[in-house]
């Protein structure tokens, strides 16, 4: 069984945030598997299908994001999935516009979200998808207000470009395709 999980925050007004890259990211795989986040369990709104006889779940946790964690340990509870079948996709502040960054493991970094998944799972053993949109420019907007920013009409194109790639990296783990052969293919800068 494998779990998919895009981080990201509920309400409507942050539909269009960077905070939202994961989300969005889980949204475009479930399009491409023609499922729809149709059930709430475990603090998230959960997808679920079968692929090649393996059961599947996407999940958008509920708990706004600084909480991630609490919702990502309850569903592997509940489906008693392994954290080597876990693969978590979100924003990173730290990491250039639109670049994806894949690793099977690693710290939380500056990402509160993460940091909550790791205090919850007492573990940094999990794979993960990072979606860069560092600021550009000499004037900074605090780190706050930038991440629940909305997604400027001119770099709307590069942000789909990155959350459909965030999405084929999962659907390449889910169909079991080597993970060091999917950074090889992914990791990096939108052409």
């Amino acid at each position: 069984m494998k779990l998919i999980v895009g981080l990201g925050n509920p309400d409507k007004e942050y539909l269009n945030t960077f905070h939202n890259l994961g989300f969005m990211s889980v949204d475009k795989l479930a399009n491409a598997l023609n499922i729809e986040f149709n059930k709430q369990k475990c603090k998230a709104m959960i997808a679920e299908t079968k692929i090649n006889g393996e059961k599947v779940i996407l999940a958008k946790p509920l708990t706004y994001m600084n909480l991630s964690g609490e919702s990502i340990r309850e569903l592997l509870s509940f489906y008693k999935i392994e954290l080597e079948n876990l693969i978590v996709i979100y924003d990173d502040y730290d990491l250039e516009k639109g670049a994806i960054r894949i690793r099977k493991e690693g710290s939380a970094g500056t990402h509160n979200g993460m940091r909550n998944i790791v205090k919850e799972l007492s573990s940094t053993n999990f794979k993960r998808v990072r979606i860069g949109f560092k600021q550009d420019g000499e004037v900074k907007i605090p780190l706050i207000n930038y991440v629940l920013s909305g997604i400027k009409k001119e770099e709307k194109d590069l942000f789909e470009k990155a959350t459909e790639r965030a999405s084929k990296v999962a659907h390449e783990f889910i169909l079991g395709v080597d993970f060091d052969k999917i950074m090889q293919k992914y990791n990096g800068k939108i052409d």
